[in-house]
């Protein structure tokens, strides 16, 4: 008997933790592994599985092989604030997919302070400048300046998309490291969930970095991503999710999200508009249109600005709800360009830094594909692909 087929014994409750945290059945994970639904079942009941089988089962829910030898399940934790909440107040199991990303995001933070650091950058004077009992209207307004955005900046692009490519390059041209992505790294296979987080923003005053997860509906994107910039102005790291803009009991996720209303839905501008958008056939599209938000984003402020009572905003909600899911599937299917799509993925500037460290020979290939997720010829076709100027 080789040493791989020899059987030992886990405990069961670690092995049932290895699936759960992967939030599949034992039916999903006996199809990952390739083996019987009731081999999985033995498993978590004896804890009795083969060398080989325990070294795919790591493999198979991105666990690190040492934890199944563990005695009892650990406790998994990310390594940042999460501002995460469920209706019943839980705080959510954080995902593998999660937590490597939020880990990924950290090394390439790092990585980057130390380039700026070392090039005598001065910090980011924008970067912890607020605190969460200042006025949104204020801090908006300071967004906008650190952006060099007019104040009806949105009325003047034709589509959220233009919108939302006017808000990324301004901010990345401001010092911020943008990164948008739906999976983990470039895993197609591992898709991040947005159920579980639509954003987090990593506060650092030489290196500040927003990641908004692609995967979500287009439209919330938009939101997200001025959530998570209100984030850096008051000096807060967390991971996000908004579940459809109702109240959230963490003080600053709800400075975040007024804050970020505010940015996109100016409350004077909303006022002024209000009477064009009343007489059209759908008030709330009238009013995404106009800011390049989404229809829930636009509703909600009008609820907020007491232009709409609750029993209106309700009925609004339970609607958008039956058309959300199907806008998310459609965004989904609809695809795009590997280089664009790349190109946020790694984000301008930090690709920039390391492909000029890579050049001036102070980062060897290697690292430089670990921080970037692409190697050989897809590494040196990144300049060119991206439009960098070295």
């Amino acid at each position: 008997m080789s040493s791989r087929s020899l059987k030992i014994t886990l405990q069961p409750d670690v092995l049932r933790w290895a699936r759960e945290r992967l939030r599949i059945s034992q039916d999903e994970l006996a199809q990952k592994m390739q083996v019987r639904p009731e081999l999985v079942l033995e498993w978590e009941q004896s804890g009795r599985i083969s060398v080989a089988q325990a070294d795919r089962l790591a493999q198979r829910t991105h666990t690190p092989l040492g934890f199944l030898y563990l005695t009892e399940p650990p406790e998994d934790h990310l390594p940042i604030p999460d501002f995460r909440t469920r209706s019943d107040d839980t705080l959510p199991r954080p995902s593998p997919d999660l937590l490597e990303t939020v880990e990924t995001m950290q090394r390439r933070q790092a990585w980057m302070r130390d380039e700026l650091i070392e090039d005598d950058a001065a910090p980011l004077d924008f970067v912890g400048a607020y605190r969460i009992d200042a006025p949104p209207r204020q801090v908006a307004a300071a967004m906008r300046d650190a952006l060099q955005l007019s104040y009806d900046w949105a009325s003047q692009v034709s589509t959220w998309t233009d919108a939302l490519k006017v808000l990324r390059d301004q901010a990345e041209d401001a010092g911020v490291l943008v990164v948008f992505n739906g999976i983990v790294g470039n895993n197609t296979r591992r898709k991040l969930v947005p159920d579980e987080f639509q954003g987090f923003a990593l506060v650092d005053e030489h290196a500040p970095l927003i990641f908004v997860n692609s995967a979500d509906f287009k439209a919330a994107q938009m939101f997200t991503f001025a959530h998570e910039l209100a984030h850096l102005f008051v000096g807060e790291t967390g991971v996000s999710i908004f579940q459809n803009l109702q109240p959230v009991p963490h003080a600053t996720e709800r400075f975040c999200n007024q804050t970020a209303a505010e940015f996109l839905v100016p409350k004077d501008d909303l006022n002024n508009f209000w009477h064009t958008a009343k007489q059209t056939n759908d008030r709330y599209q009238a009013i995404a249109r106009h800011f390049k938000v989404s229809s829930l984003v636009a509703a909600r402020r009008t609820l907020d600005l007491d232009l709409i009572d609750q029993d209106e905003f309700f009925r609004f909600y339970q609607e958008y709800q039956d058309t959300e899911w199907h806008s998310r599937q459609q965004d989904q299917a609809s695809g795009g360009d590997f280089w664009n799509t790349q190109k946020w993925r790694i984000g301008p500037r930090f690709g920039t830094a390391i492909i000029r460290a890579v050049k001036e020979g102070r980062l060897l290939y290697r690292e430089a594909y670990s921080l970037t997720g692409l190697k050989g010829d897809t590494f040196e076709r990144m300049p060119k692909k991206m439009g960098m100027l070295l």
